[in-house]
C-alpha cells in the first residue's frame, strides 16, 4: 500500500518506515512534489494533524496521514505542548534552543514529570472517489521525566532530555531500536498499522 506521510523530516520518515515495515510504501511531501508551507494553526495536536492531512488530501487527492507531537511538562502546565517545535522565541524546529529554554524553565523545580504525545490523522479515499474521504485519528503517549542536562546523541527534538518511565537513559541514549518499540509515535503508528492492515484484507 502506498501512502503519503505529510512530512519531509527524515528522522520521522525513517522511524515510521521502520515501524510500519515492508507492507507499506511511505512517501514524503517532496516525493509527491509538495513544497508548500502547510499551515499548522491549530490549538491542539488533533487540530494540527487534521489540518496537515486535510491539506494534502484536498490538494493532491492521495491517501495520506499527518502527525503532530508535543512534549507536555507537568510543572509548566502542559507546556510546551502544541508549541513544542517552536518553543524558543523566534525559532522553528531549533532543538538546541528549545531544549535550552526548557531547562531554564525547569531550573529549581522538583517536579520534572512529563509525557510525549503523538496524534496521527489518517485521511483515505472512499472507494475510488477522490472527493469523498474518511478520517481516523490515533494517539500514543509515553510518560517519563526531564533530565537536568542533555544525555546521548541519537534521536532528535527533545530526545536528549526525556527519560521514559522504566529506564535510566534518555531517548537519545536508548537508540532507535528501543525507542521505536516504546515511544509515543510508535504507539500511535501501531494503531495506524492495525487499521491500515485491516483495510487491506
Amino acid at each position: 500500500m502506498k501512502i503519503v506521510f505529510a512530512t519531509n523530516n527524515q528522522h520521522k520518515l525513517r522511524e515510521i518506515r521502520e515501524i510500519l515495515g515492508p507492507d507499506f510504501e511511505i512517501v514524503s511531501l517532496s516525493d509527491i512534489g509538495c513544497h508548500e508551507d502547510i499551515p499548522e494553526t491549530g490549538n491542539t495536536l488533533e487540530e494540527n494533524a487534521h489540518q496537515k492531512a486535510e491539506y494534502i488530501f484536498d490538494h493532491y487527492h492521495l491517501n495520506c496521514f499527518a502527525d503532530d507531537t508535543g512534549l507536555e511538562v507537568e510543572a509548566l502546565g502542559g507546556a510546551p505542548g502544541v508549541h513544542s517545535a517552536r518553543y524558543a522565541e523566534g525559532t522553528d524546529h531549533d532543538s538546541e534552543a528549545n531544549m535550552a529554554k526548557l531547562l531554564r524553565e525547569l531550573d529549581g523545580k522538583d517536579n520534572r514529570q512529563a509525557r510525549f504525545r503523538t496524534v496521527i490523522s489518517l485521511i483515505t479515499m472512499e472507494g475510488d472517489n477522490p472527493v469523498c474521504s474518511r478520517e481516523y485519528q490515533f494517539e500514543g503517549e509515553v510518560r517519563g521525566r526531564i533530565a537536568t542536562e542533555k544525555h546521548g546523541t541519537e534521536g532528535f527534538g527533545y530526545d536528549p532530555l526525556f527519560i521514559p518511565d522504566g529506564y535510566d537513559k534518555s531517548f537519545a541514549e536508548l537508540g532507535e531500536e528501543i525507542k521505536n518499540t516504546i515511544s509515543h509515535r510508535a504507539k500511535a503508528v501501531e494503531q495506524l498499522a492495525v487499521h491500515l492492515k485491516s483495510e487491506m484484507l
